[in-house]
């Protein structure tokens, strides 16, 4: 009786998630094994089984390549600074002497809540060469301005920071509530040993974070990779593709050359490498907890 019960309640969900999750995943990953195109569209007829033949045409394709440098370098230079601001925020909002602490925590919350395109479009202007504030700082220092939008060693790292800005505030959330669960106590008891602010978050604060720290890095790491709303909306893949990544490559290939089975096999590959990383983060956070 009370497994016929728990069916009843598990059962619409999973048939839920099988319709609108697995079999798209399974269709997605037939594709990829086909060269359904735009011809396939008008007529399965044009339709041709091709095997792994969309992969190795995109191994030699130096586009793809480039895409994935590009995507590799957002994620390595992103996920720690996305990481740090996450948690400065948390520690200066759970900090004693922090006041209006829901202004500032809804205050940090809103970019991850505010539309992109929105957002976009003001960091464009501030990003703008002649009439950007951001310039015009560096203007009022003597610098010389920068071309952000224009210039391919500026363009990523200027999308970078802008949506390290966009993000932080959810990990924030994450790592403030994971500060507020560490006792009390163990900050008094190292305060009568004499421990300096450094000290305790060093051994209090960090280890008692450490799972939260893993949760956190898998999400931003997992979400990084999937880089497509910032470079499309800021520079549409420019200057000359150095923002171009992985998604938006695959978008390139599927909706602007109607070569779907290549964008499935994008997707694939970009699948495979998330996976890849996450196994290597959780085997790195087991063996820490087993030193």
């Amino acid at each position: 009786m009370n497994s016929r019960a728990a069916w009843l309640f598990v059962g619409p969900p999973m048939v839920v998630i099988g319709v609108f999750f697995f079999f798209p995943v399974l269709c997605a990953l037939v594709m990829s094994l086909t060269d359904f195109d735009l011809y396939a569209l008008a007529s399965l007829d044009n339709l041709r089984f091709v095997g792994l033949d969309n992969y190795t045409e995109l191994l030699r394709t130096p586009l793809f390549w480039q895409a994935m440098g590009n995507t590799l370098f957002f994620v390595v230079a992103g996920v720690p600074l996305s990481i740090a601001a996450s948690l400065g925020a948390a520690l200066l909002i759970n900090s004693k002497l922090a006041w209006f602490k829901p202004l500032f925590r809804t205050a940090f919350f809103a970019p991850v809540v505010t539309s992109m395109v929105a957002v976009a479009v003001i960091w464009r202007y501030l990003y703008h060469t002649r009439y950007g504030f951001i310039n015009y700082g560096f203007d009022l220092l003597g610098l010389a301005p920068v071309d952000w939008m224009g210039d391919p060693q500026f363009a990523m790292p200027a999308i970078i920071f802008f949506a390290v800005w966009k993000n932080f505030g959810y990990n924030m959330i994450i790592f403030l509530a994971g500060l507020q669960s560490i006792p009390s106590e163990l900050y008094e008891a190292a305060e009568l040993d004499g421990a300096r602010s450094m000290a305790m978050f060093r051994h209090i604060t960090l280890p008692a974070l450490a799972p939260t720290m893993f949760m956190v890095s898998i999400l931003t790491m997992a979400g990084y990779f999937q880089l497509f709303a910032e470079p499309y909306v800021m520079t549409q893949g420019g200057p000359l593709q150095s923002t171009v990544s992985v998604l938006y490559f695959m978008y390139e290939q599927g909706f602007k050359w109607w070569n779907l089975g290549s964008a499935s096999a994008v997707a694939f590959i970009l699948f495979m490498l998330m996976f890849g990383v996450t196994m290597l983060q959780v085997r790195m956070a087991s063996r820490g907890l087993e030193e």
